[in-house]
C-alpha cells in the first residue's frame, strides 16, 4: 500500500551528521550557522502528489552545540513519525501536532483500561510514547527571563518579570499545566487574562501588561520557539494618562522653605529635579562621581540610553555641599545623608523619596495630583515662559530641548502641551 507521507528526516546544515567528527572546524561552524529542522512531505489530496510541509524547528536552533540541537530534533522526528503512523493528516486536522499526540494517547489509555486480559500478566506490553512537549510553558518563560536579564535594566527587568509571573499564577489558577507546550497559549487565552487585569485595575495597567506579554512572545518568536507573536494583534485600549499638576509660585516657595529647614537631603533632591530637570528616578541613580564641580557637569544615567552630560547651573551648584572627601562610588542621595552606601534596588530608592515627600504634601494639604515630578513640570514651565519673552517659539523650543534632554522636538512639544506650559494670551478684546 502506498504511504501518504515520506519518512521524516533532519536537515543538519547540509552535512552528514554521521561524519561530524571528521569535519573541519570551519565546516562545523558553517553547518551550525544554518537553521536545522525536521522535514517531511505529505500527499496532497487534490494532486495526489507528495508535497513538502512546513519545516519543524521546535526551538532547536537556539542551542549552539550540535549535541543539544540534534537531540531535540531527533525527538521531534520520533514524535512526528508516530503521529503520521497514527493517522495525522495536515490537510484535515486543525489541531497542532502536540494536541493530536495528546488526544491520541488519551484514547489509547482509555482503550487499555477497558481491555484487560491474562496475556497482559505474562507478556508485558511495551508502549513507546513520543515526546508530547516541544517546549514547556515554564521552560519557555524562564528562557525569556534569562535573555531579558541581559538586555533590560534591573528596574525594567523586575517590573517585566513581576507582570509575567502574575500571568503564570493566573494560568495555574485556571488549571493550565505549565509543563504543556507553549503553543497552548493562544490569543483568546491572553485576552481573557487581560480582561481580568482590566477589571481589577485600569486600562493603563492592562495595556502595560499587554506590552510585556507581547515582548515575551516576541522574544520566543525571535528564538524560533513559536512561529508568530499573536499578542501584537491584540488591541490597545484608550487610557487617560495620569499627570502631576504644576505648583503655583506660592506653593513652590513655601515647600522649599519648609524642606530647607526640616529635611536637607530631600531639599537637595528636589533641587536636582527642579533646576536640572531630572526625573526622580534619574536623581536616585546619581553617584558622587557623577558630579563634576570644577567643570560644572552632571553625568546622568537615563533608561536604556548612554550616559547623558548636562550642565549644572549656578543656582544649583551653590547648594551642593563639598563632596571632595566622599567616595566617588557612593550613592549621592541616601535616606540619612548626602553621599553614602545604600544597597537596594532602584525602585526602592524612588519609593522611599516618594513616601518622604508625601509627608510634605500632607503638611501642606496637597492631594494626589502633586508629587516630585510636579517640580520638573513647574520649572520647565517657568523657563519656557521666561525665554518666550525675548525669543520666538521655535528658538525657545530649540534651546529648551538642550536643557530638558528630550530626544526630539516633537517629544518636547508634546510634553509642553501635556503640562500646559504654552497658554494663549488674554483674548477678551476679541470677544467685544
Amino acid at each position: 500500500m502506498e504511504l501518504n507521507y515520506s519518512e521524516p528526516k533532519i536537515f543538519t546544515g547540509g552535512v552528514d551528521i554521521n561524519t561530524w567528527t571528521k569535519l573541519s572546524t570551519k565546516e562545523k561552524k558553517e553547518a551550525m550557522s544554518k537553521h536545522w529542522y525536521v522535514y517531511y512531505s505529505y500527499r496532497n489530496p487534490k494532486t495526489g502528489r507528495l508535497k513538502r510541509q512546513i519545516n519543524i524547528k521546535g526551538g532547536a536552533n537556539f542551542y549552539k552545540d550540535k549535541k543539544s540541537r540534534y537531540h531535540i530534533l531527533s525527538k521531534l522526528r520520533e514524535s512526528l513519525e508516530y503521529v503520521l503512523t497514527q493517522g495525522f493528516n495536515p490537510y484535515e486536522d486543525n489541531s497542532s501536532l502536540a494536541e493530536f499526540i495528546e488526544q491520541k494517547l488519551l484514547m489509547d489509555e482509555t482503550e487499555t483500561k477497558k481491555v484487560i486480559t491474562p496475556i497482559e500478566k505474562t507478556i508485558p506490553i511495551v508502549k513507546v510514547e513520543p515526546i508530547l512537549t516541544v517546549y514547556p510553558i515554564r521552560k519557555a518563560f524562564n528562557l525569556v527571563y534569562q535573555i531579558k536579564s541581559k538586555t533590560q535594566s534591573v528596574n525594567s527587568h523586575g517590573n517585566f518579570k513581576s507582570r509575567i509571573n502574575r500571568f503564570l499564577e493566573w494560568m495555574k489558577k485556571e488549571n493550565i499545566d505549565l509543563k504543556k507546550d507553549i503553543s497552548i497559549i493562544n490569543k483568546k487565552l491572553v485576552i481573557e487574562y487581560l480582561n481580568t487585569v482590566l477589571a481589577s485595575s485600569s486600562s493603563r495597567n492592562r495595556n502595560n501588561t499587554r506590552t510585556d506579554i507581547s515582548s515575551l512572545f516576541q522574544t520566543l518568536e525571535d528564538n524560533e520557539i513559536i512561529q508568530d507573536n499573536f499578542v501584537k494583534k491584540i488591541n490597545i485600549l484608550k487610557s487617560t494618562p495620569e499627570r502631576n499638576k504644576t505648583y503655583t509660585t506660592t506653593e513652590q516657595e513655601k515647600i522649599f522653605e519648609y524642606l530647607k529647614e526640616h529635611d536637607k537631603v530631600l531639599y537637595l533632591f528636589v533641587l536636582f529635579v527642579s533646576y536640572n530637570y531630572l526625573r526622580p528616578v534619574e536623581v536616585c541613580r546619581l553617584k558622587v562621581g557623577d558630579i563634576d564641580i570644577i567643570d560644572k557637569k552632571l553625568y546622568v544615567r537615563a533608561k536604556n540610553q548612554a550616559v547623558k552630560i548636562k550642565i549644572i547651573p549656578d543656582i544649583l551648584l551653590k547648594e551642593i555641599p563639598d563632596l571632595s572627601e566622599i567616595d566617588k562610588d557612593f550613592i549621592l542621595f541616601t535616606p540619612d545623608t548626602i553621599g553614602g552606601l545604600w544597597d537596594t534596588i532602584e525602585n526602592n530608592k524612588r519609593n522611599y523619596f516618594t513616601k518622604q515627600f508625601k509627608k510634605i504634601k500632607d503638611h501642606f494639604g496637597l492631594g494626589k495630583d502633586y508629587g516630585l515630578y510636579s517640580f520638573r513640570h513647574t520649572f520647565i514651565t517657568k523657563l519656557y515662559k521666561e525665554m518666550a519673552k525675548t525669543a520666538t517659539p521655535l528658538e525657545v523650543k530649540s534651546k529648551l530641548q538642550l536643557i530638558t534632554g528630550h530626544s526630539t522636538m516633537q517629544a518636547l512639544e508634546l510634553y509642553l502641551r501635556d503640562i500646559d506650559a504654552v497658554l494663549p494670551e488674554d483674548y477678551s478684546k476679541l470677544l467685544k
